[in-house]
């Protein structure tokens, strides 16, 4: 310890001037450009500041390739953290104009069309969990890959610099080890063709990391104490970019991490935003509480449509427990909650095979929020040839349109009312995320124009929404459409959904592809039970 104390007082560290040296050679190895990922948190920190001190240190006819240096932005990131993130990029790309470093600074966003707010409130998608982790490649891999490959097109290979540690764990240093080729400085990426992977502080410990951005001031004028304060208020850990599907589970999920997204449910509990709060940024209640709403609503079954997006029916087994002599259906602990018992007798039992009929016959829409409480019933024949009975409940599949209505209110309420004390014009969920939720809506029948409406009542004023997507129909041509529908017994969400798609492709002399999406339309699970 005498020595590591005596190292800093005089800010001698071994370490970093090898990292340093084994940057710039690195660097110049070739002509291939580096993109380096930063994520606002220490070990990017410490890899885009490594990089930048190398450069600063190299003759001026050595800068021969740019360094793209990217941080993603999912439109959901924690509100303090995505602007400390804005104002370092900036300061990096003011401070290396000024020394005339080939260093370029940029954002990566999703395209809205998959945004988290398009996904949940326009598709549908129940919010990620562990098992159903839709997110990390739809906000963060696609739109950083997206980049790369770009960089790609136009160099031919690319590097990506990535802050990773082997010691950060088991799990993590395995990867990186699997990775590498003896002798090589570089890795092969393992999903991105013609992109390989430079790991700089791979070595570093956890102590070498903070001792290096506590000890060597930030050449854009950043204070790396503030971040420090910043790790300290908090019991969670880092959210790197990733850029690897096939590593992303070992990435861990970042719902627990400041510089994670806000709206996090892969979690149970968001110790990120609570901790937040407890230190004193309490004017992030309310994002809390939309969070844990949201968290708390995810296997409501009366939130739920019992199909899925594409149509499919599907059942999923519970089982039958005695309880006190009566049976009760069992239905597995989710999302941290207890497990939910019901007495068998509040169920009405359908023979498998008969459900399509029991359907029909109680006029039953599978897309309501209703939950009819319904169990299927079939045999399962066992490796000794015996038969049991087994039970099965319908699956559930997209959020009803009366839950993405009101998530959509409930969102802008927040928006509305927050206090942001650094961005008063601070945005929860943008106009252009808006108009592509109004497109999905319409798209699917829901002809009413309720985006609009919910946007006006919540935010007291109107915005310029686009001509070309205003409602096919009034009120009262749909009301008459839907009298029609049930007297002919005709579902009238396909006859909606047939009515969009032949809107999409009108106007075209080829319409390549209409009738497969008819087809889809026609052939939907839930039509043919």
């Amino acid at each position: 310890m005498k020595g590591i104390i005596s190292n800093l007082l005089t800010k001698q560290m071994p370490i970093v001037d090898d990292a340093k040296e084994r940057i710039k050679k690195a660097y110049k190895e070739d002509d291939r450009p580096w993109v380096v990922g930063y994520s606002g948190g220490k070990d990017s920190t410490v890899v885009v500041q490594l990089v930048f001190e190398a450069l600063s240190e190299m003759p001026k006819d050595e800068l021969h390739k740019k360094v793209y240096v990217i941080s993603s932005d999912t439109l959901v990131e924690t509100p303090l953290i995505i602007n400390s993130i804005n104002t370092t990029l900036r300061r990096i790309q003011d401070a290396a104009l000024s020394l005339d470093l080939p260093i370029e600074t940029h954002k990566v966003k999703p395209d809205y069309e998959q945004s988290f707010w398009v996904n949940i409130i326009g598709k549908g998608y129940p919010s990620p969990n562990q098992q159903f982790r839709w997110c990390t490649d739809r906000l963060k891999i696609d739109p950083a890959n997206k980049f790369i490959m770009d960089k790609v097109s136009s160099f031919g290979e690319v590097i990506m610099v990535l802050g990773v540690r082997e010691d950060e764990s088991a799990t993590r240093g395995n990867v990186i080890r699997s990775h590498t080729i003896e002798g090589k400085t570089f890795m092969r990426h393992s999903t991105l063709a013609n992109a390989y992977v430079y790991a700089p502080i791979r070595s570093f410990t956890l102590d070498d990391v903070w001792d290096y951005l506590l000890n060597y001031p930030s050449p854009w004028g950043d204070d790396n104490h503030d971040l420090h304060r910043l790790y300290q208020d908090s019991s969670s850990g880092e959210c790197p970019l990733v850029v690897d599907k096939s590593i992303k589970e070992s990435a861990g999920s970042c719902g627990n991490s400041r510089f994670g997204c806000w709206v996090c449910t892969v979690v149970n509990e968001d110790k990120a935003l609570t901790g937040f709060i407890q230190s004193g940024h309490d004017w992030m209640k309310p994002l809390l509480d939309y969070r844990n709403w949201l968290s708390f609503i995810r296997d409501s079954r009366t939130r739920r449509m019992k199909y899925r997006m594409n149509g499919q029916v599907y059942f999923k087994d519970v089982k039958i427990e005695d309880v006190d002599g009566i049976p009760h259906v069992l239905i597995p602990k989710k999302s941290g909650r207890a497990k939910s018992l019901t007495p068998l007798e509040q169920y009405t039992i359908v023979d498998r095979n008969e459900f399509k009929t029991y359907v029909a016959e109680h006029n039953i829409d599978l897309s309501s929020p209703e939950d009819h409480k319904i169990l299927v019933t079939y045999e399962e024949e066992t490796l000794e040839g015996e038969k049991n009975l087994k039970f099965a409940q319908l699956g559930l599949g997209p959020y009803t349109m009366e839950t993405r209505k009101e998530m959509l209110k409930r969102l802008l309420t927040v928006q509305k009312e927050l206090k942001h004390p650094e961005d008063p014009n601070f945005e929860l969920i943008s106009i252009e995320e808006m108009k592509a939720i109004r497109k999905i809506w319409f798209k699917n029948g829901e002809w009413e124009d309720d985006v609009p409406a919910i946007f006006e009542e919540v935010m007291g004023y109107s915005i310029d929404w686009e001509i070309d997507d205003r409602p096919l129909f009034d009120k009262e041509q749909i009301s008459d459409l839907e009298l029609l529908s049930d007297q002919f017994k005709v579902d009238i969400k396909v006859l909606k959904k047939l009515i969009s798609i032949e809107k999409d492709y009108s106007g075209y002399k080829v319409r390549r592809g209409l009738m497969d999406e008819i087809s889809k339309a026609l052939k939907q699970d839930y039509l043919h039970l």
